[in-house]
């Protein structure tokens, strides 16, 4: 059964992932990234620009396919290993700002969660954000 996924990073982390072809979750952490399976989506939501600074972004950033259930480990530098997972980004999609989709009641369940960095949502949602994020 196909699920759907809300995950949270850094606008500049998300472009990473996309350029790489992986989603990582969490600061590198492996759980997370377990409760996905091949063929399940993932959009991403960004609350700021990079994780070093306090800029905001508040959009919804991207949306991919997880193309496998391999999750596996890189070395970014000696001493940070994170887990990874494969993934393929739609093209062309655009940014949603977080003010748009507050506006829609299936997101009042689900809002609180954006601080977990990871979970699951309904595939009503799901196509409600993708439908917006269409150019």
């Amino acid at each position: 059964m196909i699920k759907y996924w809300i995950g949270v990073a850094s606008e500049n982390h998300v472009k990473y992932g996309i350029k790489g072809g992986f989603c990582q979750l969490c600061h590198g952490k492996n759980a997370p990234l377990n409760r996905m399976k091949e063929g399940d989506w993932i959009i991403y939501y960004s609350p700021k620009e990079t994780l070093e600074t306090k800029v905001p972004c508040q959009k919804f950033t991207a949306i991919g396919k997880v193309l496998s259930g391999v999750t596996y480990q890189v070395e970014l530098y000696p001493g940070f290993m994170p887990y990874r997972k494969n993934v393929s980004y739609l093209e062309h999609t655009v940014p949603v700002p977080l003010s748009l989709i507050s506006k829609e009641p299936l997101w009042q369940e689900y809002r609180s969660r954006l601080r977990f960095g990871h979970f699951e949502i309904s595939k009503a949602l799901f196509d409600i954000l993708a439908g917006m994020m269409k150019p």
